[in-house]
């Protein structure tokens, strides 16, 4: 046996491990197809669970083939049509941001977050269209070897299938007494007797929590009771983040998989750096420079990608590099690997989300205008928190060219608005409700053409989508503040900045490594308390 038994066995594992129920085969090689499969008793084991874990869920009937239809109508992935084989095939998944706001509101409300499992998930989900497969080669029924496989529900490969587990889950869920959020349909609550709980689903992963602990087990034992699950105890990885649980707060971060795609990219023994990008850059195209190697670029850019979901600092820095994906240079591979720099200088910071957090909704725009040196276009940053926990952030280039740095600063507050309003729709599904969300602009002018119409003859060039940012003002959903610049959050994501300014944002935006996370969270709850107290 290699590794811990206990740990979660993802798909991409079972290309190494095959896991028994009562015992357990280490493969000796990835096979090339099922006849080198074959030849290897461990993988024909990995096949015979399979295979028995299809018998137990009732998944297909083995019948006589039907008149005038190929036995071999399904072939994975190949012979399946659209419109014959399968219909609707989108299923919901939830969004890096439904996760974190649901962590930054379970931190404040004190519930302890757990995690289950859904064993061979696809095959729980039952299929309307009427689908026949082979029988498997080397596993062919004896008595009827001319026979073949009638679906009841989904087999991996199936287009339909993550569609059909989701109807499947959906469907218990609702008739056991929850309600799908209005706007994340990965989302689900229930109420009872005053008590709350939580349930977010992503595929086969699914977290839960709830003010109740009567509450929490019988939902754990009802969802073993249906499915076969693999109950995981308290929250502690999920999707590649690991979290850490306690009375003052949670802290989400990544430093594991910094560490390993350090060591990935050869950059564990190189010279640390303070921050992720020099304010004396000079980006472009650098057409002149030296060509690097486009796949190694690539692959160091998607691996800095994932990690932004807990690293907001890094955020700009990526972004901008990755805009030089198609024809990398010597002078961006440098950039790159400075931003691996800094992160052998800070591999353990993360999010913090003090369970001390007043649930306030707010949000902060800025631009830099003309930034771009290739097209001069200009470069959005908004972030957005709930009380003081940081759950969405943004750094991106404008799709136009702003003709001024008010125009910039317009289209940013537009972006920002648009984000708000869809966390304040998700949010009350939680049973939150906000008046006017506090939208904090560091330009002035750009809050005199929101609010003020008589400035429209000065932006008529302005497309008309980012207009509803005025509109939505006026409805009173969101209140323009101005803010000075020395204190706008967003900042950090639309330009370089010196070493001050930086720790100081990053600070204020929660990023903490998870010592300093623990402090800050113990002197949050003090004055907390004694803000009560005085209350």
């Amino acid at each position: 046996m290699i590794g811990d038994i206990h740990r979660r066995v993802t798909r991409s594992l079972v290309n190494s491990l095959a896991f028994f129920s009562h015992s357990a085969y280490v493969a000796s090689f990835e096979p090339r197809d099922v006849s080198h499969a074959l030849s290897d008793p461990n993988w024909v084991n990995a096949m015979h669970e399979e295979l028995e874990n299809f018998e137990r869920n009732h998944v297909r009937d083995l019948v006589e083939p039907p008149p005038n239809l190929s036995p071999y109508r399904y072939q994975p992935g190949v012979s399946s049509k659209e419109g014959i084989d399968y219909e609707e095939t989108f299923a919901p998944v939830a969004r890096l941001e439904a996760i974190r706001i649901l962590l930054a509101f379970a931190a404040s409300k004190g519930f302890k977050l757990q995690q289950m499992d859904v064993k061979s998930v696809f095959p729980n989900g039952f299929i309307e269209e009427e689908v026949y497969v082979r029988q498997p080669p080397s596993f062919e029924s004896a008595r009827f070897p001319d026979r073949v496989y009638k679906l009841r529900k989904a087999l991996y490969g199936l287009k339909q299938a993550p569609r059909a587990w989701y109807a499947r889950l959906k469907s218990f869920l609702l008739k056991s007494g929850f309600v799908m959020g209005s706007v994340d349909k990965t989302l689900f609550l229930l109420s009872r007797g005053g008590d709350t709980q939580i349930v977010q689903i992503y595929v086969d992963d699914i977290i839960f929590g709830g003010s109740s602990h009567a509450l929490v087990s019988s939902f754990a034992e009802q969802m073993s009771r249906e499915f076969e699950m693999s109950l995981m105890g308290e929250l502690q990885f999920f999707l590649g983040l690991q979290v850490k649980q306690g009375p003052e707060g949670t802290f989400v971060h990544q430093a594991k998989y910094t560490r390993d795609i350090l060591k990935k990219f050869e950059m564990g023994d190189s010279k640390p750096m303070t921050t992720p990008m020099s304010t004396n850059t000079a980006f472009d195209a650098d057409e002149d420079g030296e060509a690097v190697d486009q796949k190694e670029f690539r692959g160091m850019i998607r691996s800095l990608l994932y990690l932004t979901a807990t690293r907001p600092d890094i955020q700009f820095a990526v972004c901008l590099c990755a805009r030089y994906q198609a024809s990398p240079r010597t002078s961006h591979r440098q950039a790159v690997k400075r931003i691996f720099r800094y992160l052998k200088f800070t591999p353990e910071l993360g999010l913090w989300y003090s369970s001390g957090s007043f649930l306030c909704l707010r949000g902060f725009s800025d631009a830099d205008h003309a930034g771009c040196r290739i097209d001069r276009k200009s470069t959005s940053g908004t972030c957005q928190l709930l009380g003081t926990s940081l759950v969405s952030w943004s750094s991106r280039k404008q799709a136009s060219v702003s003709l001024s740095t008010t125009e910039a600063e317009y289209i940013a507050a537009a972006s920002c608005c648009s984000q708000l309003l869809w966390m304040k729709a998700t949010l009350s599904d939680f049973g939150l409700r906000f008046g006017k969300i506090p939208l904090l602009v560091d330009s002035t002018s750009a809050i005199s053409v929101a609010k003020n119409p008589v400035l429209h003859s000065r932006t008529k060039h302005i497309d008309v989508r980012f207009h509803f940012l005025r509109d939505h003002y006026e409805k009173g959903d969101i209140d323009l503040v101005h803010v000075a610049s020395e204190n706008q959050l967003a900042d950090i994501f639309t330009k370089p900045l010196e070493f001050g300014a930086f720790v100081r944002l990053r600070g204020e935006l929660g990023v903490e490594g998870v010592d300093n996370a623990l402090i800050k969270g113990e002197i949050e709850s003090q004055w907390t308390g004694l803000i009560a107290l005085l209350v």
